[in-house]
């Protein structure tokens, strides 16, 4: 006898996905990413990991089409992980919540709504008086990463910075030192039989620690100056080896600033950086020497270091 037919297909009869309801938590925020459009800025402050994190506690993000393309997340990657995205810039900077790596500009300000909050890096001693009357003129609340503090008192967005900073130093420096016609060829890594490379770092705050860690990683004989007993005890602990500490004598600087190789200030003040070496201590230095000025966003502890982008290199 014939079996009857099935009235399914077999493809029916495959077990189908069953798409659950995620429950939306009361008092949800709703976040808005902006793109970045100043000069040379490529961060974002959600990854899309951290916008899956938000999105499954309930939370709504809506990211400007692109704005994660510098640090190479796609469009795709956000809305993979629960994100809007979208082409209108005034619609993300109308949500009530914004986060901006790069405080906003005077023209991003007008397309705030009131009474909204913005988290970034505001650089408030750079700010006007003008910029100032514009979030007040518009009841924003704006809370600057640079400000924000640990409950032991630390700022962890500024030493997070810091240790990004250090470790870039040597890594740049690194690069640029066994770069043909701008560096003199040698490289890091304390090859047998050739003498390491000579770094010297001036401060030892996080920023001059982190460089000492990354240095002595790649095999690197580091010498370290500051004026605080403390900080160059601190680091001595922190690096959980001993190295050259000093002081920052003029004698004992030029001596190491003459045989080094790279060198990397790191040295901060209240209102301006100290100018610790001067144009005739540079001078001295060697030829294809690489320095590296860390603390030039407050006007740099080399006399002769000038502002300039990653881009072109003095």
């Amino acid at each position: 006898m014939n079996q009857p037919s099935s009235p399914f297909s077999k493809q029916e009869l495959l077990p189908q996905e069953e798409t659950l309801e995620v429950l939306k938590q009361k008092g949800e925020l709703f976040i808005g990413l902006p793109k970045e459009k100043q000069y040379q800025e490529k961060r974002i402050c959600l990854t899309p990991d951290a916008v899956n994190a938000l999105v499954m506690h309930g939370h709504r993000v809506l990211i400007e089409s692109g704005a994660g393309e510098g640090a190479n997340y796609s469009d795709l990657d956000y809305t993979e992980a629960g994100a809007e995205v979208s082409k209108d810039t005034k619609k993300v900077f109308s949500c009530p919540l914004l986060l901006k790596v790069e405080p906003p500009t005077l023209q991003e300000i007008k397309m705030i709504n009131p009474q909204s909050i913005i988290i970034s890096a505001l650089q408030i001693k750079t700010q006007s008086k003008k910029y100032f009357e514009e979030l007040a003129k518009k009841r924003l609340t704006a809370i600057a990463f640079e400000y924000i503090q640990d409950e032991d008192g630390t700022y962890p967005a500024v030493r997070s910075l810091s240790e990004i900073a250090g470790t870039s130093s040597v890594l740049i420096a690194s690069e640029l030192m066994s770069t043909s016609g701008m560096g003199n060829g040698l490289m890091f890594g304390n090859i047998s039989g050739v003498p390491p490379v000579e770094v010297v770092i001036i401060g030892a705050g996080t920023v001059g620690e982190f460089a000492a860690r990354s240095a002595l990683g790649l095999g690197a004989n580091v010498k370290i100056f500051d004026n605080s007993i403390t900080k160059l005890r601190n680091i001595q602990t922190h690096l959980q080896q001993t190295v050259y500490t000093s002081t920052m004598q003029p004698k004992n600087l030029i001596k190491a600033l003459k045989r080094c190789d790279v060198a990397i200030g790191a040295t901060r003040g209240k209102d301006r950086a100290p100018v610790v070496v001067n144009d005739a201590m540079v001078e001295k230095m060697k030829q294809g020497a690489i320095i590296i000025d860390v603390s030039i966003d407050m006007g740099g502890c080399f006399e002769t270091s000038e502002v300039t982008d990653h881009d072109k290199l003095q």
